[in-house]
């Protein structure tokens, strides 16, 4: 479960304006992409769910079946827990290259400063760089990788985490009821111990951004992922029907996808959807993606509830550990992972 070690594409740019684009992240895209105002993606309302109104939870349930993707307005992360998680994520990626070095991931490891995903040496790289941490179940945080330089990071992301996990808690329960199941089945699966991580992106502007992907096609392994913009830079598209969206964040919204492991769960009721990051051609962008996970002892498969009978199953059932082994030493391609979940 490790990625090899590649250049920080920041200090290319730094070092040239992103002028010069090494071949190895060379990759043209000629896929249809929508124009603006073509369609959106689906907005919840949280404080209307938390309220149970029924048309709200209903408006969920589809997105969940239809899009996978959703906006959520009007949630209950305070302002400042925002604005401290964004400053300290715009501080970590200000601080000098040779800093940022000593965050570098070691091998073996998924946390630390570099990429993900990267199981060759010749495949195409993704332009941008990351600072992925571990951050649930507490126990399991690897300070190693907590840049010490920023004097509020540690309490900015700790405030973050617990807050963003309060909403997928929430989220989870009103799926749960919104399928017919007994929310304890799904929280059962998460326990004491569920896993969340948060993954800092930069991407930075690259004058040939259309020859560039700053995320490869995937979609997320987990049960639901929820994307903060820190800048007004957008990059972040969803695939429907073979056209690729570009998503338009709505002030203070939250974007939440649909996770592989709910698509799963639901025996593909619920889908995950496919989605990339594309780069600027003169501004970074920068996100924050905080994934949440059932506890790694959890068995990763349909729900009895979703299924009446065994041999409806369309997916497998694997233990969380073996899942993620498995998803994080992949090549992203699209949902191609998700394929080799599938019973034969």
């Amino acid at each position: 479960m490790e990625s090899l070690p590649v250049p920080s594409v920041q200090s290319m740019v730094a070092a040239d304006g992103g002028a010069h684009v090494p071949p190895r992240y060379l990759r043209p895209r000629d896929e249809a992409v929508a124009t603006d105002g073509e369609t959106e993606i689906p907005v919840i309302d949280f404080q209307r769910l938390q309220l149970g109104h029924d048309e709200e939870m209903a408006r969920l349930d589809r997105a969940c079946q239809d899009w996978g993707f959703f906006q959520l307005i009007n949630h209950s992360v305070p302002e400042d827990v925002v604005d401290g998680m964004k400053a300290n994520t715009r501080g970590f990626f200000e601080l000098p290259a040779e800093t940022k070095k000593q965050f570098a991931q070691e091998r073996g490891q998924l946390d630390g400063y570099g990429q993900l995903f990267v199981v060759s040496e010749d495949q195409k790289l993704d332009w941008a760089d990351i600072l992925f941490l571990t951050t649930l179940p507490v126990q399991n945080r690897n300070f190693r990788f907590w840049p010490n330089q920023l004097a509020n990071f540690r309490s900015a992301l700790d405030k973050y985490s617990a807050a963003v996990k309060s909403i997928v808690d929430f989220l989870l329960v009103t799926v749960a009821n919104n399928l017919g199941v007994d929310p304890e089945v799904i929280a059962n699966k998460c326990g004491t111990d569920a896993i969340q991580a948060v993954r800092m992106n930069y991407y930075p502007q690259c004058v040939q951004a259309d020859k560039v992907i700053g995320f490869s096609p995937h979609s997320d392994s987990d049960l639901l992922t929820l994307v903060l913009q820190v800048n007004e830079v957008d990059g972040l598209q969803i695939k429907r029907n073979g056209t690729w969206f570009p998503v338009r964040p709505l002030e203070g919204a939250f974007i939440v996808n649909v996770g592989d492991i709910l698509q799963i769960f639901t025996n593909g009721r619920y889908k995950s959807a496919e989605h990339r990051a594309v780069v600027d051609t003169k501004k970074e962008r920068l996100s924050i993606a905080a994934f949440h996970s059932p506890s790694v002892h959890a068995v990763i498969g349909p729900l009895k509830e979703m299924v009446a009978h065994e041999d409806e199953a369309v997916y497998k059932s694997i233990g969380h550990d073996e899942f993620m082994k498995l998803f994080f030493s992949s090549k992203l391609e699209g949902k191609s992972f998700l394929d080799r979940m599938k019973k034969l």
